[in-house]
């Protein structure tokens, strides 16, 4: 079994109040969901009007796929909304549990 975690930083800056952040994460957190067979959630800077930190996970039986479907995550996510920005990201695959 192999398992890929991402953690995606992104940059909202146009994010008056927490209400736009969070309508703005939802949205990108719903349309992964529905296009991607990952699990995905917001896991840190909550308070943070103006950024935000999604992790991605997936599992599968080979290391490769799971890498590619977190690369796929990531170019989808910073094309998803413009109003949301990518600030970074870190990929770690974890293989023979």
């Amino acid at each position: 079994m192999n398992v890929g975690v991402c953690r995606i930083e992104l940059e909202l800056p146009g994010s008056r109040s927490l209400k736009d952040k969070r309508r703005a994460v939802r949205s990108i957190v719903e349309r992964v969901q529905n296009r991607f067979n990952v699990a995905i959630a917001e896991v840190d800077r909550n308070d943070s009007r103006q950024a935000a930190t999604l992790g991605v996970t997936c599992v599968s039986n080979d290391a490769a796929h799971a890498n590619e479907m977190l690369s796929r995550v990531v170019n989808f996510i910073e094309g998803c909304r413009e109003d949301a920005v990518l600030a970074g990201y870190d990929v770690e695959l974890v293989s023979g549990l």
